[in-house]
């Protein structure tokens, strides 16, 4: 084969064979092919798209170029949650012990804050101590012994992947919905799973900024994994606001606590035991929607989802009883009276990035104790003087203004729904 003929084929519309996939992206793999006819093959996709068979051929080869995680037959369902980005989503973190305990297993690879949207691996590295970098055979030891785990993506699974996206960040094709499912994907079918459950975000504070742009991803993702064999479903949930009250890193470590001890912010709790309901359902240790939420719940609100994260805590080298560290708070406050119109959600999380609670670029360290607290929704009412947010930084200047910018108040609002469609094979 020759890669300048499978560029220009899929230059000129053409699918491309399985077996061309797997030309290139093998080659890529070992260096027999070159990133400048990487990136042109991506621009190609990024500009014609994928169908189905071939995003899912993509997605195939690039998890065949690196190692997988391995399981008994017999042993519990092995289950994990995707999120595609939000301001204030911290579901993961209460997410993964609800599940162990609720009789699954849970290697759940997380990353870093991506642009204006926080990362989880960011937040539970408020907590001293706590390890993100596992080796496999820790992940494994851990996913059997523990129930769940949380860390980074190991550089073994879908290292295709690795060095396509650094490709795709330098040639503006980051954007493309065959190479956002086939990167998401092939990382999380290396945890060789049972079941997964996708949390696609649209809106002001989403990667996806339509619910058009969210739906097409979420189906071509659902698609995608139940073509590899592996139950897929996705949420749409609408990211116009920031989910639950907090963004930052401590901060929403210990909303998560809260959601862990029955209380919590009710979005918050709202989508963490939907998308538990989902994985019940998809591994079939439940067969009726309403039973397996309340079963989720109950888990929630008797202790042992909260024990379950303590261990899953202790480890992975922290300490869950520590005092996280919150920066110094300062109330911003509503000049007008009127209605929450709009939130910039996106301003939010770049506000919090100025704060020093996310990274300008890669190099940047993150200082885990500032954030911000919302105290409004959209659609409340407000009156002058009335606390629309506090933010928690020694130095306020900056992130004050760009919150204040970002929550609009005007004659009208109206409340939104948080998860708006769900989306199955």
């Amino acid at each position: 084969m020759i890669p300048a003929k499978i560029i220009a084929a899929k230059r000129d519309h053409a699918e491309l064979s399985d077996e061309e996939i797997a030309f290139f992206i093998q080659g890529f793999s070992r260096d027999k092919i070159p990133d400048y006819q990487m990136s042109a093959l991506a621009m190609a996709i990024y500009l014609n798209g994928m169908t189905d068979r071939e995003t899912a051929t993509l997605t195939q080869q690039m998890l065949d170029s690196g190692r997988r995680l391995s399981w008994q037959a017999d042993g519990p369902r092995k289950v994990d949650k995707h999120s595609t980005g939000g301001v204030g989503d911290k579901v993961s973190i209460p997410l993964a012990p609800l599940l162990a305990v609720c009789g699954m297993q849970v290697p759940m690879l997380s990353g870093r804050g991506l642009g204006a949207t926080g990362g989880t691996l960011d937040k539970l590295e408020a907590i001293p101590g706590f390890r993100t970098n596992l080796s496999l055979d820790e992940i494994h030891k851990l996913t059997t012994t523990v129930g769940c785990v949380i860390t980074g993506a190991s550089s073994e699974l879908a290292p295709a992947d690795r060095r396509l996206y650094a490709l795709r960040d330098v040639t503006g094709t980051v954007p493309s919905i065959p190479l956002i499912t086939a990167s998401i994907m092939s990382k999380k079918l290396a945890e060789s799973l049972t079941a997964l459950v996708l949390d696609v975000k649209f809106g002001s504070g989403a990667f996806m900024k339509t619910r058009e742009q969210a739906t097409q991803l979420a189906h071509s993702l659902v698609t995608t994994g139940q073509r590899m064999n592996v139950s897929t479903t996705a949420l749409l949930t609408d990211m116009n606001q920031p989910l639950g009250e907090m963004c930052g890193n401590a901060v929403e470590v210990l909303e998560s606590v809260d959601v862990l001890q029955g209380g919590g912010p009710a979005d918050v709790k709202e989508l963490t035991l939907a998308l538990a309901a989902e994985l019940l359902m998809s591994t079939g240790l439940q067969t009726d929607f309403a039973q397996a939420r309340q079963l989720a719940e109950r888990r929630l609100n008797d202790g042992s989802a909260y024990e379950k994260y303590e261990q899953m805590i202790v480890a992975q080298g922290g300490d869950p009883d520590a005092t996280l560290p919150v920066a110094k708070r300062h109330n911003i406050v509503s000049t007008h009276a009127g209605f929450v119109s709009s939130i910039d959600t996106e301003q939010l999380g770049m506000a919090v990035i100025a704060m020093g609670g996310g990274r300008r670029k890669m190099t940047d360290r993150v200082d885990p104790s500032v954030g911000i607290r919302m105290r409004v929704r959209l659609g409340d009412k407000v009156e002058a003087g009335q606390p629309l947010a506090e933010i928690m930084t020694p130095n306020p200047a900056e992130p004050r203004q760009m919150v204040v910018d970002a929550i609009c108040i005007s004659d009208s609002g109206a409340p939104v729904e948080l998860i708006v469609d769900r989306i199955a094979g």
